[in-house]
């Protein structure tokens, strides 16, 4: 026996089984320590409307710790000003018009791959709760999926975030899909953690300050104040389980806040978005990056994280090295996208560090917001004010028309966007370096102008439903245009 064992083909042998023991030993202990994901999307919430980015008003205590503790983005940027578009862009790491969704309520197809089932099929265990707004197809991409409709099971749509942390298998890393439906209107009437007063509102210059719009901004940061403390039992419950150390939580928005001037509007109020990354082991506390990163950035990055291979698909790049390098030059610029919602329109946007411009397509229609904008209160205030000459040029932007085609900001000095310098001579250079990005973008994803346009569902003024202005989905061909030319 002892001459067996001692035989030299015995020993080679034993050597390459402890080797491959050592070797499968080491991928378990490797696919323990890929870090589990949440994303946590919040619904039309302005960029600086959390205290981490300058806003002391919102209060928003369990936020602001993530952003000490992780990293902030101060240039994060969104594909789209609407809700689905947007969310579609960030699962399947798209830009709108390539996910075939870019329209609000279009449903994500089939035929898209996205971000969830590719970290399913790398192990990790996936999951989605909240708001949905993706369309059924895309529901079998996540091991399970607990939708939330607004004011039926619950105000906030985050009820059943703890409950599949707590249910989740805990021998996977896993993925998690967290929507909320704080801060979309209409507002809750009910009980809140935090009550805003007139006093906490930092109103910008293209609203009235009217009785009206100050209790209204209250009750949008006291939305705010919910969506916050969901955010804290989320981490609570992680800290709990011992497993926060090694979880990546991002937090953003799916577009600007509901109000006239900034959702679906392509202004920063539109589709620039909070973005903090917090992850204890992966990285340093209070950080903050100034680098331009896209929602198209998300999917990319989960993946490069957990290992898994990136699909030709995917139109953005990881952000995983801006981690710890987070002022390395990434993005030269950001595209975003104005398509249908609720009412036509159709624009492109540029947002380079200082500039951003703005070319619109459908100059001739008003710039019309959100029909449950346009229904509610704030928004026959601002009519009766306009009919009344009482809005100083900038308040009065959504009703007039034509609209120039072209818009130029500078963003050092207007934050607000509230100069055109898109005629001004001194600017012509800028304005031709920006377009001509845009062009180079519409030509290499293959942008489109629809060659026929969609129907509005409401009263541009009122915000009446017009039921029998139902539209069609058309195909991909029939919305081409027919020369193929932007």
């Amino acid at each position: 026996m002892l001459e067996y064992i001692c035989h030299p083909r015995y020993i080679y042998v034993t050597r390459i089984m402890a080797l491959i023991f050592a070797l499968l030993l080491s991928a378990q202990v490797f696919a323990e320590q890929r870090p589990n994901i949440i994303l946590i999307i919040a619904d039309d919430l302005n960029w600086d409307d959390i205290g981490a980015y300058g806003n002391p008003g919102v209060k928003t205590p369990n936020l602001d710790k993530l952003a000490k503790g992780g990293m902030r983005f101060d240039n994060a940027f969104l594909t789209a000003s609407s809700c689905s578009p947007s969310r579609a862009s960030m699962i399947t790491g798209r830009y709108p018009h390539n996910t075939d969704a870019e329209q609000l309520h279009w449903p994500l197809p089939a035929e898209q791959i996205t971000v969830s089932e590719k970290l399913r099929e790398a192990g990790y265990w996936t999951a989605a709760a909240g708001k949905w707004h993706l369309g059924e197809a895309i529901k079998e991409r996540f091991n399970e999926v607990r939708e939330s409709e607004y004011a039926i099971d619950e105000p906030s749509g985050s009820a059943q975030w703890v409950p599949l942390l707590e249910e989740r298998p805990k021998d996977q890393p896993f993925f998690m899909w967290f929507a909320s439906w704080d801060s979309h209107r209409p507002f809750y009437q009910g009980e809140y953690p935090v009550k805003h007063t007139q006093s906490d509102v930092r109103l910008p210059p293209y609203y009235p300050a009217t009785e009206l719009y100050l209790n209204d901004f209250a009750a949008y940061y006291d939305e705010i104040a919910r969506l916050d403390e969901s955010v804290g039992k989320v981490v609570q419950t992680l800290e709990k389980q011992g497993v926060a150390d090694n979880t990546l939580i991002v937090f953003v928005a799916d577009n600007g806040r509901p109000f006239a001037r900034d959702k679906t509007t392509l202004y920063d109020s539109g589709v620039k978005t909070p973005f903090i990354a917090y992850w204890p082991s992966g990285i340093p506390k209070g950080t903050a990056s100034k680098s331009i990163i896209s929602a198209i950035d998300l999917a990319p990055t989960f993946l490069t994280l957990a290992e898994a291979d990136i699909p030709q698909s995917f139109e953005g790049k990881s952000i995983d090295g801006l981690f710890q390098e987070p002022n390395e030059a990434f993005r030269e610029y950001a595209i975003s996208e104005r398509n249908w919602h609720d009412f036509e329109d159709h624009g492109r946007s540029v947002r380079t560090e200082k500039y951003r411009y703005i070319r619109n397509n459908y100059f001739d229609l008003p710039a019309t917001p959100s029909a449950d904008t346009v229904y509610h209160k704030t928004w026959w205030e601002l009519t009766r004010l306009f009919e009344q000459g009482a809005l100083t040029q900038q308040q009065a932007r959504p009703f007039l028309t034509p609209r120039p085609k072209d818009e130029l900001y500078d963003l050092k000095n207007d934050p607000f966007e509230l100069t055109n310098l898109a005629t001004d001579i001194k600017y012509q250079g800028v304005l031709q370096r920006h377009r001509q990005i845009l062009d180079s973008w519409i030509t290499s994803t293959k942008d489109f102008i629809p060659s026929f346009r969609t129907l509005d569902d409401f009263d541009r003024t009122t915000g009446a439903y017009a039921p029998h202005r139902k539209r069609p989905r058309p195909s991909k061909m029939e919305m081409y245009h027919a020369s193929g030319q932007y």
